[in-house]
């Protein structure tokens, strides 16, 4: 999976002439005598290499403040003399579970020196080998090229990740700063981007597009005033803010000398302090993760609860846009919340649910990943709602307005609100900003009251109502299907399975043929699912019974294709199943685009029939296993596995 080659080093890092120069080393050919440690660790043992990944640096000495964390990324147990094999494994947290990932110590090197991070130590190892793991699981180290702090905190930890935009910052920044420090939690940032993607020094000492770890916080006495101070530190390990409260600046000279002795170390390790007024003029962004948020209001006396669901929008079924799209909005996944009124519920104005959205990626390279731009819509459900079961239609949508609701749609890995819900029942809705864009996600809630979470497109929707019975619009009547009957049906006026496939499309489908008319294998299933008398064939009986079906099906497809293209898009297969008399959830739909689409996910006549077919057969089965035994399946789990195989 990561062999040590150009592959894994991958495009745009070096140029041909030095990639033709990289060696892959062990350590133990690097230096006598490696360890994985040397000494502790510190954000003080490493400096970034060529690759502009400063936003995993950063992230990694935010980590270091927390040993308990860190060797859960970093298990040092692991060592270069006792049962050394040249295999060492990491662990990160990657969209909802841990994962075990092991990489070889071959590390990439020109002329005998690492190309990537190294350590101030050249013995100690850990920094290029976590390096190398993360490499891994980015696709290579050119994919690691360019990102936010946040990413890997989330990937460190698997905790809640809040992001504070510096620019209209909340009026308790200091407060929660502090109480973020003092519950442990890790802290990065960044700086604007400049006029071009480089990393240009300014003449403040800052860098632009730049990741920096905040490593802590002090509050000091100068000249009769307090002042709010924050340290960062700069992953190149050297490169520093020049203005107030830095290494150089007389400031130093106003505050108590304990305080001076405390704070102030005077050299060039990254390392430096500046006002919160600096901090949030400067810097564009703050991220803090946590495995807990309760710094988030200070109080600790009840605990934070969690619960989470994966998803998945998909083009033509359950993508639907933003709110902007009134038609198609209310086909997003939904999800009913209730929040339950306890001693832990909601007190006026305080914030007390954090809903957060991630999108999964849908490639092995993190560099051709392409996050689209999503957001959340929070709504409170409405009295007369409340018994509603399956998705809320859009008229919902059009006579309520959401209680809580991304101000932007970002195109991040992540987005997050956090709310102020009074007990009671809510719809959250996850949405992309366009419709039609297909991505999987995972919805997180977390709150101080006890909350029940399910997802929402289960249970029966409003639909039109068609009878079995009814014949169906220019449908044949019962005399013609006997004496079509009779005209391929043998000796015995039955027909088998290739009889029934030529009367159907002959007779049936007559010009609506759009990919061959019905095969064989759906015929065969049709006579299985009619056949009464279990012959193997039909009598005249069950093939009129069949083609009442038919009929109705066939009605209810022209009926809902509304392009009148003769095939259905998949929002227009969402109206005929619901046309039909049947519940779907939003799974079920998006499998029944997979198993009856063709390459460009439309569903013809033939197609859409024996979907119905088939749906109908699993659950009569399903029904009368129910009413026999005891099924450990419920019937959306046994419908499932029914359309897929």
């Amino acid at each position: 999976m990561f062999p040590p080659d150009r592959k894994s080093i991958g495009k745009g890092v070096l140029n041909p002439a030095d990639l033709a120069k990289v060696v892959w080393l062990r350590p133990s050919k690097l230096v006598p005598t490696p360890f994985l440690q040397v000494d502790g660790i510190s954000r003080f043992d490493f400096g970034q290499g060529i690759i502009g990944n400063c936003w995993f640096l950063a992230s990694i000495g935010a980590l270091t403040f927390q040993k308990h964390i860190f060797q859960q990324v970093v298990p040092l147990e692991q060592t270069f003399q006792e049962e050394y094999c040249g295999l060492f494994h990491f662990r990160f947290w990657r969209f909802g579970r841990w994962v075990d990932v092991v990489i070889d110590d071959k590390l990439p090197t020109i002329n005998g020196r690492l190309i990537f991070v190294h350590s101030k130590d050249p013995t100690e190892f850990w920094p290029a080998l976590l390096e190398k793991a993360y490499a891994k699981v980015c696709g290579s180290y050119a994919d690691m090229n360019a990102g936010t702090p946040a990413e890997a905190l989330v990937d460190f930890t698997g905790g809640v990740h809040i992001c504070i935009p510096l620019s209209d910052p909340p009026s308790n920044l200091w407060e929660l700063m502090y109480r973020a420090a003092k519950s442990r939690s890790l802290m990065g940032c960044g700086t604007p981007q400049g006029e071009t993607s480089e990393n240009t020094v300014l003449p403040n000492g800052l860098v632009q597009g730049h990741a920096y770890t905040v490593t802590g916080i002090k509050q000091v006495m100068s000249q009769g005033q307090l002042v709010n101070l924050v340290r960062l530190w700069n992953p190149w390990g050297a490169g520093e803010w020049k203005g107030d409260w830095s290494d150089q600046s007389v400031m130093w000279q106003t505050v108590s000398p304990d305080d001076r002795e405390m704070c102030l170390s005077v050299r060039d390790d990254g390392e430096f302090w500046m006002t919160q007024e600096d901090f949030c003029k400067f810097y564009s962004d703050l991220d803090i993760c946590c495995l807990c948020p309760d710094f988030l209001d200070g109080d600790s006396s009840c605990q934070w609860k969690t619960s989470f669901y994966e998803g998945r929008w998909v083009a033509g079924t359950t993508a639907g846009g933003c709110m902007n799209n009134p038609e198609s909005f209310w086909t997003n996944p939904q999800y009913r919340v209730t929040v339950e009124n306890d001693d832990c519920a909601w007190q006026e104005g305080v914030k007390n649910v954090l809903v957060s959205l991630m999108q999964k990626p849908d490639k092995r390279n993190r560099r051709l990943v392409n996050n689209l731009h999503i957001g959340l819509t929070i709504f409170e459900v409405p009295e007369e709602y409340k018994k509603h079961t399956g998705k809320f239609p859009d008229t919902f949508f059009g006579r309520n307005r959401p209680v809580g609701q991304s101000k932007t749609y970002i195109n991040a890995r992540e987005t997050m609100e956090f709310l102020s819900l009074k007990p009671g029942e809510y719809l959250v809705v996850p949405s992309t900003f366009k419709p039609n864009e297909t991505a999987s996600y995972i919805i997180t809630i977390l709150s101080k009251a006890e909350t029940h979470m399910h997802e929402n497109s289960g249970g029966h929707h409003e639909r039109m109502e068609v009878e079995e019975g009814k014949q169906a619009e220019n449908g044949e009547s019962d005399g013609n299907k006997r004496e079509f009957f009779r005209q391929y049906s043998d000796k015995y006026e039955e027909v088998d399975c290739e009889q029934l496939q030529k009367l159907l499309n002959e007779r049936f489908l007559k010009g609506d043929l759009k990919s061959g008319g019905f095969s064989i294998d759906a015929c065969r299933s049709m006579v299985a699912l009619m056949d009464s008398s279990i012959t193997g064939k039909l009598n005249d009986e069950e093939l009129v019974r069949l083609w009442r079906k038919l009929d109705v099906y066939k009605e209810t497809f022209f009926r809902t294709d509304a392009s009148q293209t003769g095939t259905l898009s998949l929002s227009e297969l969402r109206n005929a199943v619901m046309a039909s008399g049947r519940r779907i959830s939003d799974d079920m739909l998006n499998l029944m685009a997979l198993r009856y689409g063709n390459s460009s996910g439309m569903i013809t006549l033939e197609n859409f029939i024996c979907l119905i077919l088939r749906f109908e057969c699993m659950n009569q089965i399903f029904n009368q296993l129910a009413s026999e035994t005891v099924l450990t399946l419920s019937e959306s789990e046994w419908l499932y596995i029914s359309m897929y195989t």
